[in-house]
């Protein structure tokens, strides 16, 4: 192992190369330092040229951070990511055509370091099947030159399932916040672990080049052999990086290392609101013992009104970062816990996804069309991607979908346990047909899943292929606010019932006295 600064690691990556980045969402375990010099070195020699770079969940600041720092024509010539929803510029150039861009589930790619690592033949699964990465949609390509395939169709014993054919990857830069003399890398500040173990595996497979960011030096022999989470026999550099933060927006949180747990009083509770009333609803999902993923967007939520309503030591929530028990975070910072019980490696969270166990996961929408199909990927001029939407609502044994029903500029009231529509929502999200399939209802139900989307004024289910209504809010008008809005009219439950008075009112919901009497039964 050799210490070198930013700058020489920036000057080891050669033109035409692939490069792995590690990290998640807003600088969690993101080697920024590096990404900086990259940059900084292709705007003043050219250098590198055409790289393909690989991150398995988007990486950044929805700004000119972490991935953004390749968004440069010329230096990169392919991107494969989980989403690129934090990485505008690079969404950018994927929408213009003028770099392959794919995105692809990020379970699959979290697994598929393990997979390269162990010198297999790719992800084998049946995550994707019937949606847009399915190769008889379009695979996962996002741009017009993405002409590779990069997944197949199999058939196995008479089963359909997805090959994720194996990335050769030439350059890993991940991230610690320890490195001895050795090489050997602990995290005990980090936020996630990530997949940082099988992905240095996977390069040192392929021939390539390991490079490490961490936060501080240690003399040889001094790290805890159980913290070591990459050896030193597999690292080539490590730059040192004194001023590493976390994340972008925190420099240092003990507690979403996992070092300290936070009091209840220290999580606070949400502001009233429609975003409230809809993680409310959502929750009223909930029941002891139940485990459950929470994804982006409104589903953040549920674990700060859990928390509120003093459920949260009575469910299991997780994260596909690896978090398993207490609280997932909202905000800048999410995709970081606090107050749980174990951090899992990434491909192992995803395992645990694949192979059904969860009972509850808690996802937002974008576009839902009749069928209950679901887009969380590409609409409105953007290229989210689909981050772990497809492994988690493939395989959960009920999915709850979480958005406002319209889109762009809505506008409610309250009143007495009511809601009214003060302004409507520019942009429908009930469409006749979707972008790209992220959920395919129909499939979904045919396998015995259960799937309910919950909004601000109305609550629906899948039944028969087609999207049913359910509950309406107090104080809307079913026809005026909801059918009218819709490309198609969802059939129409016989006994449709109202959402619960209590979403709609500022004080507790008292949803502990429920569980009580749930457990009791």
């Amino acid at each position: 192992m050799k210490t070198i600064n930013a700058t020489e690691a920036a000057g080891l990556i050669g033109s035409g190369v692939c490069v792995v980045v590690s990290g998640s969402g807003g600088g969690h375990a993101v080697p920024e330092a590096i990404l900086v010099e990259i940059e900084k070195r292709f705007l003043a020699e050219g250098l590198p040229r055409d790289l393909c770079v690989v991150h398995v969940v988007g990486i950044g600041d929805r700004a000119g951070k972490g991935a953004a720092h390749f968004a440069h024509e010329g230096l990169i010539k392919r991107s494969i990511a989980g989403a690129l929803v934090d990485s505008p510029p690079l969404m950018e150039l994927a929408l213009a055509d003028k770099i392959e861009s794919y995105t692809l589930p990020q379970g699959v790619l979290a697994q598929m370091m393990r997979e390269v690592a162990g010198a297999r033949p790719g992800v084998i699964t049946k995550t994707g099947l019937h949606t847009f990465v399915d190769p008889r949609q379009c695979g996962g390509k996002q741009s017009a030159r993405a002409k590779e395939d990069l997944v197949e169709l199999m058939t196995i014993d008479g089963e359909e399932w997805l090959r994720f054919k194996p990335i050769h990857m030439d350059v890993a830069l991940l991230r610690g916040t320890t490195a001895d003399e050795d090489g050997n890398i602990t995290m005990e500040q980090e936020a996630i672990p990530g997949e940082m173990l099988s992905t240095a595996q996977a390069v040192r497979h392929c021939g390539g080049i390991v490079i490490v960011q961490v936060k501080r030096l240690a003399r040889r022999g001094t790290l805890p052999p159980r913290n070591v989470k990459i050896p030193g026999i597999l690292v080539d550099y490590v730059v040192v990086d004194p001023e590493q933060r976390q994340t972008y927006a925190s420099e240092y949180n003990p507690a979403y290392s996992g070092e300290v747990r936070v009091p209840p009083s220290a999580i606070k509770p949400l502001p009233f609101g429609h975003r409230k009333a809809i993680a409310r609803r959502a929750a009223m999902e909930l029941f002891p013992g139940a485990i459950c993923n929470l994804g982006a967007g409104v589903s953040t939520g549920i674990s700060v009104v859990a928390a509120e309503e003093g459920i949260l030591d009575q469910v299991i929530l997780t994260n596909e970062q690896g978090f398993v028990g207490g609280g997932p975070l909202t905000g800048p910072d999410s995709g970081a816990a606090q107050n749980f019980d174990a951090m899992l490696d990434e491909p192992y969270q995803f395992d645990f996804y694949d192979g059904g166990g969860l009972d509850l996961a808690f996802l937002s929408f974008a576009e839902v069309d009749p069928s209950g199909n679901v887009n969380v990927s590409r609409f409105g001029g953007r290229i989210v991607g689909p981050g772990g939407f497809i492994n988690i609502s493939q395989n959960a044994r009920k999915v709850i979908f979480s958005g406002t029903f319209t889109a762009g500029g809505m506008e409610v009231g309250y009143e007495g346990g009511t809601l009214q529509i003060l302004q409507e929502g520019r942009h429908p999200k009930f469409v006749r047909q979707i972008e790209q399939i992220c959920y395919n209802g129909p499939f979904a139900e045919s396998q015995g899943r259960k799937a309910v989307f919950v909004t601000e004024r109305a609550v629906f289910q899948v039944t028969e292929g087609t999207l049913e209504l359910i509950e309406i809010a107090p104080g809307i008008d079913v026809e005026k606010d909801v059918l009218t809005l819709m490309a198609r009219q969802p059939r129409v439950a016989k006994d449709l019932g109202l959402m619960d008075a209590r979403l709609f009112r500022p004080e507790p919901m008292n949803l502990a006295e429920e569980f009580t009497r749930a457990a009791k039964s």
